[in-house]
């Protein structure tokens, strides 16, 4: 039988498993993957603790690529052997096998490997939606993007840097700041050492920055409020150090009449049309060489746990894959 990671409990990455699943032949509207290469993200972890609550026991992960090996009925754009990729919905990438609705498939076009694609689709199609529609990024702007040198930031550093965006990064670490710089980032700040709020108003001659884009959390909200100008936007996008806490609106008033999004990647890939759209803009810029994708750390499927131990120490740069 095909191997999964499952958890049955909330908790550390002991809870994740490495069991054996039973899956069947597709239903209508149905394919079932082969996976080659799985995609590790950090609302896997939160996932995993119950900061975003699943229903138990599940299997872990959004984020994949690999090949079909059959099709239900009334599947019309997909046969078997074509190589394919996801991210988002429903969960259970953490496999070696799986059923998958065929909507939620995208045809990688030649020149994306597997690999390459289980460890961009998330945080590439992320990237694409913050900077292309939740706020439309314009050459010669600056834009302040915290944890710059995760998957995620790489990628907007490079993509940013395309269009002519100056970016502000941050980073915990001088070989972190080094490699958001080597993508593209303009400044980078190192928050252990300096007060961000303070570098970007001096980066901005005190005028502030009109987006920031937030995937830290508690940790960075305050400041992050305090780097915008007057009718900023604030792009909440993550909790990697936990949730923020409960927000006086007053508070937005009285910092210049802020805007604030949570915005999701589900909600911005819902139809077909916006997912194909989303995705094709994220390959163009990759076969053209705009971005980028480097997976950094590879481990095997059976070793999610360690890879979710790295994550959250902060010890990983870049994408990360686990192979099944």
């Amino acid at each position: 039988m095909p191997g999964a990671i499952r958890i049955h409990e909330n908790g550390g990455p002991d809870v994740l498993r490495f069991e054996d699943v039973a899956v069947g032949q597709p239903g209508p509207g149905e394919v079932r993957l082969r996976q080659t290469a799985v995609g590790l993200n950090y609302i896997d972890v939160y996932h995993r603790t119950g900061l975003y609550p699943v229903e138990l026991p599940t299997v872990l992960g959004m984020e994949a690529a690999g090949r079909v090996e059959a099709v239900g009925p009334g599947v019309d754009e997909l046969r078997p052997g074509d190589r394919v990729a996801y991210a988002g919905g429903p969960l259970g990438s953490y496999a070696e096998q799986r059923l998958m609705p065929a909507r939620g498939l995208v045809k990688l076009p030649d020149g994306i490997d597997e690999r390459t694609a289980a460890a961009m689709m998330l945080q590439g199609m992320t990237v694409q939606y913050l900077i292309r529609q939740t706020y439309r990024v314009q050459p010669g702007e600056t834009v302040l993007w915290h944890a710059a040198a995760g998957g995620v930031g790489l990628i907007a550093c490079q993509w940013l840097k395309a269009l002519g965006v100056t970016v502000i990064g941050t980073a915990g670490t001088d070989e972190k700041a080094a490699l958001a710089r080597a993508h593209g980032c303009t400044h980078v700040i190192n928050y252990r050492r300096e007060n961000f709020v303070e570098r970007v108003r001096e980066l901005t001659d005190g005028a502030g920055v009109p987006v920031v884009y937030d995937s830290v959390g508690k940790d960075t909200w305050d400041g992050s409020l305090d780097c915008l100008r007057p009718r900023g936007l604030m792009v909440s996008f993550g909790n990697a150090s936990g949730p923020v806490p409960p927000v006086n609106l007053g508070i937005l008033a009285q910092k210049g009449a802020l805007y604030v999004t949570r915005p999701t990647l589900m909600t911005y890939t819902a139809t077909r049309d916006d997912l194909l759209r989303c995705a094709g803009e994220l390959f163009e810029q990759v076969l053209s060489g705009a971005v980028k994708i480097e997976v950094n750390h590879t481990y095997p499927l059976a070793d999610a746990a360690q890879a979710h131990r790295d994550l959250e120490a902060r010890k990983t740069t870049g994408s990360v894959v686990l192979l099944p």
